[in-house]
């Protein structure tokens, strides 16, 4: 094999390297509790780990998913997510769990998970879910869609826009589990329009054919977190 080829193949295992470590690693031991104190403690990915022999049940341990979230704001929905911040033992294991409550006609707005895919499960209700692919080769983008009723399952694959709406009349409720113990979330409305400092509105008017009083008027509205 010439020296070229050899070059060419180690570049191909660095690239695919950089891929497979693109998400959260295969955890290294058995687990690697999360510990606010660093002082003896080993980092590795995620959060510092604790002493194994100081390891307690409570470490893998979360209650509360049985309270419903506070759904009394603009858009009708509240996420209560269980990641490795609050349950320490998920540190380093790759995976999330979230309960998302939504009143009546609530939405979960379009958003995206950096770091995760999300496969939702319905517990009460009926919600109107999506998602919309990354730019096709040919132009465009495919919109999925399903109306999703109690025990149905959808999946929402990693990094691409999508939501959730509870098309009934009564409140809804649904556990969302997520590949990463700490998947992101960005609200796509609040991080064009909300954005601090905000986006240029030359930019945005540009980019979405719209009147500058249109831009300056969604950057003036009220941007809750989500």
């Amino acid at each position: 094999m010439s020296a070229r080829n050899i070059l060419v193949v180690v570049g191909l295992l660095a690239f695919a390297s950089y891929v497979a470590y693109a998400t959260d690693p295969t955890q290294l031991q058995d687990f690697c509790v999360g510990a606010n104190d660093p002082n003896n403690a080993l980092f590795v990915n995620g959060l510092f780990c604790k002493n194994p022999m100081d390891v307690k049940p409570e470490d893998f341990f979360s209650g509360g998913l049985d309270k419903p979230g506070n759904t009394h704001n603009n858009l009708g929905f509240n996420v209560s997510l269980v990641s490795a911040t609050q349950l320490p033992g998920l540190n380093t294991l790759g995976i999330s769990l979230a309960r998302i409550d939504y009143a009546p006609y609530g939405l979960n707005p379009p958003h995206i998970h950096p770091r995760a895919t999300e496969i939702l499960t319905v517990i009460e209700g009926t919600l109107y879910v999506g998602f919309v692919t990354s730019n096709l080769p040919a132009g465009g983008n495919k919109f999925f869609a399903k109306v999703l009723n109690k025990g149905d399952v959808f999946v929402f694959p990693q990094g691409l826009i999508h939501f959730q709406f509870n098309v009934g009349k009564i409140p809804a409720v649904a556990i969302a589990g997520l590949s990463s113990q700490n998947p992101g979330t960005t609200t796509i409305a609040n991080a064009v329009f909300g954005a601090q400092p905000p986006i240029s509105v030359d930019v945005l008017s540009k980019a979405f054919q719209l009147d500058e009083k249109v831009i300056k008027y969604l950057q003036s509205r009220f941007w809750m977190s989500t």
